[in-house]
């Protein structure tokens, strides 16, 4: 599943669709097994609470969008990828990508390593790709790759058949980064947004398996969106309250299961594996 639509009653987070991720991918370049290419989908080009349009702007210039990486299998991140967002005089946006190490990649404050900055984020359909050392950096809007029938699943899971998101957009942020950059052996990933409109920093969204909010977070939703993954066994008891009351499960049965949807780097994928698509909403997936 995707992560559309994470808030609460399939809204945004903190009401701006630019904080939202839909998407995290991970695999290995195409005709280089050397590097791998990381993906960031956020921003919906159209809701459904509200309905119609989001915004142009692709990016919040007010937040931080974070990929986290655990290299040791304790579920805390040991390196970050931190993306920031400004807009010129002329209102077009560039980003910053700067890579944090060591105990601060755990936490939100610490500036890391810059790899680039004023890289000019693409609007339209020409990809503009800024290199730096190993690196490469894409960031703009795009097709959305999801298929769903959106208005199926709210119409009472009353599926119709219809792609929703055939003709929607989301905004990407891809980084091609080299193996070395991410450790030495198998990884999880997750990713998340950062709202600083209020003058500090506020997790808005996070993910990175198949989604677990809203249909499963419950009245528990902002908390876990605002959690961190090592935390994640206490909405065990939320998680299967969800399952047993919709899904037909007994409380033995939904209680399993939901221990295993909480249950953190259940599978280690070694990277240089086939590509895998990992989809925003849950603890961290591996690669």
């Amino acid at each position: 599943m995707s992560h559309h639509y994470s808030g609460l009653d399939f809204g945004f987070p903190h009401g701006d669709a630019r904080l939202d991720l839909t998407d995290l991918y991970a695999f290995p370049k195409p005709g280089d097994s050397s590097k791998s290419i990381l993906i960031i989908n956020a921003h919906p080009s159209v809701g459904v609470n509200p309905g119609g349009p989001t915004t142009d702007e692709p990016f919040a210039t007010e937040a931080l969008y974070e990929l986290k990486i655990d290299t040791d299998g304790d579920v805390v991140a040991d390196i970050a990828y931190r993306v920031r967002f400004a807009s010129d005089k002329d209102g077009a946006q560039t980003a910053t990508v700067r890579r944090i190490e060591g105990a601060e990649a755990a936490r939100t404050g610490g500036d890391g390593h810059t790899i680039m900055e004023g890289a000019p984020v693409s609007t339209a359909r020409e990809a503009h790709v800024t290199e730096s050392g190993d690196y490469r950096f894409f960031a703009g809007w795009r097709s959305d790759p999801f298929f769903f029938d959106t208005l199926g699943a709210l119409n009472n899971l009353q599926f119709t058949g219809a792609d929703y998101f055939a003709d929607k957009d989301v905004c990407s942020i891809v980084l091609e980064v080299p193996n070395s950059a991410l450790g030495s052996g198998a990884v999880s990933l997750w990713a998340r947004t950062l709202d600083g409109a209020s003058g500090e920093w506020v997790q808005a969204d996070r993910g990175a398996r198949p989604n677990q909010t809203p249909f499963l977070a419950g009245e528990q939703n902002s908390a876990y969106l605002a959690g961190e993954p090592a935390d994640d066994a206490r909405f065990i008891p939320v998680f299967a309250h969800a399952l047993e009351h919709t899904g037909g499960y007994t409380q033995a049965e939904a209680t399993r299961v939901a221990g295993i949807c909480c249950r953190t780097c259940s599978t280690m994928i070694p990277r240089g594996r086939r590509p895998t698509r990992t989809m925003a909403g849950h603890s961290p997936t591996t690669s």
